[in-house]
């Protein structure tokens, strides 16, 4: 069976490259196939990956502006035929689901590991108001948005089997896509993370600091608390976010692997305030014993037990935040119990149910094709 894999773009260190590492441990002889590849900014074992990027990859300052150009991602995904492979495995949430995999001769299966559907087009208002796009802006890109829309419910009905990563993502794949998923949680390495015996008075937060991620609430509300709050990552909001901080919110910047697992461990609670598609920080304080205060929408459904796990609150809002962390401190948990839910969401368990799913289709997809 030979594979290839097939990633947006590698230009930035994210969720989405920490699945497609795991792609490619299972799959080292694949290709991978990717509209950009920033090599300078992107871990160093990935020269040693055979990467194929698209002719968009010498479009001028596309690696730092990847997002400009999204208009064109659809045709560049067009003009690449894999149906000389047995099996695409497409990494996607952006448009990479549009590759051809047929010929007249040779097909391929084409199994979509679906992070989420291209969210540029199908929550477009959204996006662009996290990005602080102009209202003149947003009105001229809408008949753009719409042409997109389809070629993107297009390009999905070509994909042979859909698999999603979160409860939320199967819900949008069948309301964008009209299609069938099934249910493969991404892989989270919580073999770094372990309980400790000893936890601090800090509450935690670790994050890309952009607009969406919802930072802003969270910090408005431990200004109003006056409790500590820790914040690990760096971002374009970074700059925002300090001027909006009181002194007992710090700022560590980018904190390096290492030093993660510590940080997690001796945490009060992780504090989750944004939608995301699945979210890999959460099950990574959970396999630190350590409880969640999240948003209860998006992934968090699926990564977080309220009352057992952690805390979920229902409205994006600052007074949500503040009764939510208030409650959890009414809350008992067994640090024991949080590590075994985080256990859901292993490496070892995506491996094992992504290698069956693949195999399972592709002997169906065999006896269809004889």
């Amino acid at each position: 069976m030979e594979v290839t894999l097939v990633h947006d773009w590698l230009n930035q260190m994210g969720g989405a490259e920490a699945v497609l590492e795991n792609l490619v441990q299972m799959y080292p002889r694949a290709p991978i196939y990717t509209s950009i590849y920033w090599r300078d900014e992107m871990p160093p074992a990935y020269l040693g990956w055979d990467i194929r990027p698209l002719w968009l990859n010498h479009a001028p300052r596309i690696y730092e502006r990847h997002q400009q150009y999204f208009a064109l991602y659809p045709a560049a995904w067009a003009s690449l035929n894999l149906s000389r492979y047995d099996v695409v495995l497409s990494n996607k949430s952006g448009f990479c689901h549009g590759v051809h995999t047929r010929r007249k001769q040779k097909t391929a299966l084409h199994i979509c590991y679906c992070l989420a559907p291209t969210r540029y087009v199908w929550t477009f208002d959204d996006y662009a108001r996290s990005e602080g796009m102009s209202a003149s802006v947003r009105l001229a890109l809408k008949p753009l948005i719409a042409l997109l829309r389809r070629w993107d419910f297009q390009a999905a009905q070509k994909v042979d089997h859909f698999i999603a990563i979160s409860t939320e993502i199967q819900n949008r794949i069948q309301r964008y896509y009209q299609r069938d998923s099934v249910l493969i949680y991404p892989p989270v390495d919580i073999r770094r993370y372990a309980p400790q015996p000893e936890i601090g008075d800090y509450y935690l937060i670790v994050s890309r600091l952009i607009p969406y991620k919802r930072i802003d609430l969270a910090i408005e509300a431990f200004n109003r608390l006056g409790w500590p709050l820790v914040i690990a990552g760096s971002g374009r909001d970074a700059a925002r976010l300090e001027k909006l901080a009181k002194p007992n919110v710090q700022f560590l910047g980018r904190v390096p692997d290492a030093d993660l697992p510590d940080l997690m461990a001796r945490c009060k609670a992780f504090i989750f305030p944004g939608r995301e598609d699945f979210g890999i920080t959460p099950v990574e304080a959970e396999a630190s014993g350590r409880p969640v205060i999240a948003f209860g929408a998006g992934g968090a459904l699926d990564t977080v037990i309220d009352g057992a796990t952690g805390v979920l609150f229902e409205a994006q809002t600052v007074e949500s935040i503040i009764a939510a962390i208030q409650r959890l401190n009414t809350l008992k948990f067994d640090s024991a119990v949080i590590r075994a839910h985080a256990e859901n969401f292993s490496t070892e368990t995506f491996r094992q149910k992504l290698t069956a799913f693949v195999e399972e289709k592709y002997a169906d997809f065999v006896k269809r094709e004889a």
